[in-house]
């Protein structure tokens, strides 16, 4: 495995012709495609994520779907190839067109078990069609709507999946540090995985709350790595710490953002 990661690294620097080191490593907000971003991740002493995430990876299907499909890469990260529950079938990848020529074998499915941004919602607290949009309820004649996925939701949906879920809401007077600190750690263990709820106008994007997986944490730089979960936005980008953090302490309907550190239960029946 460690063979494999340094291969993997070797070859995005290779791509990348990180050479010559052209970005500053104080810029507060980096793409990963950036000969400064390769190097970060190549360097980095927080990484054990990264390889498990990349591998599962997968772009949000619609623009409200980013915890969903956070959501789909952790539970596919722990649980594919070694689960301890049976995994659900990915069945909206194949019409019914498409299994008119299929195999029509007994027993044989042409869909794998995985977790899809479709499946994961069959036990989710929160309605599919709350999150795209269905009334709640009305205030004055007028329709209440609550889009997206807020914090707390997604770890509700986390643990309808019986995961551990510890999730931390950044108050506006948080401990910068010792969150940082519970952050870093997350990246040190192969068996739990970091998500921050975050709003991007603080990191100079498009504005809107955003739901992403961290891959890494790169010490010299004090910056994490966010896998993000919508390319059509953004590259996936490495963030300073106190930036970073500062966008999690950021205003959501109920709450402010904050992250969660997701892992399997240590006894599941």
């Amino acid at each position: 495995m460690l063979m494999f990661r340094s291969f993997f690294i070797i070859t995005i620097i290779a791509l990348t012709g990180c050479a010559t080191h052209t970005v500053s490593s104080q810029q507060q907000v980096i793409s990963w495609t950036t000969p400064e971003g390769v190097q970060r991740l190549s360097s980095s002493k927080h990484n054990v994520d990264f390889f498990k995430l990349a591998n599962h990876f997968e772009s949000q299907s619609n623009k409200l779907f980013c915890g969903p499909t956070s959501a789909t890469i952790v539970l596919n990260a722990l649980r594919l190839r070694q689960s301890p529950v049976e995994l659900p079938k990915g069945l909206a990848l194949l019409s019914q067109q498409d299994l008119a020529y299929l195999p029509k074998r007994e027993g044989w499915s042409p869909y794998y078990k995985r977790y899809t941004q479709d499946n994961i919602l069959d036990l989710s607290p929160k309605p599919r069609a709350v999150i795209l949009g269905q009334p709640i309820g009305e205030k004055e004649g007028k329709p209440i709507k609550d889009y997206g996925i807020q914090l707390h939701q997604l770890a509700m949906i986390f643990k309808a999946h019986r995961l551990k879920v510890d999730m931390h809401v950044v108050s506006n007077n948080a401990d910068q540090k010792s969150l940082k600190q519970i952050m870093v750690a997350s990246l040190e263990n192969a068996k739990d995985y970091l998500v921050v709820n975050y709003q991007r106008a603080v990191l100079k994007q498009l504005k809107g709350g955003h739901i992403s997986p961290i891959g890494a944490y790169h010490e010299l730089s004090d910056s994490f790595l966010i896998l993000d979960t919508a390319p059509n936005k953004a590259d996936w980008v490495w963030v300073k710490a106190d930036v970073l953090i500062k966008a999690m302490q950021t205003y959501d309907t109920i709450e402010n953002r904050g992250f969660l550190i997701v892992s399997e239960q240590e006894k599941l029946h």
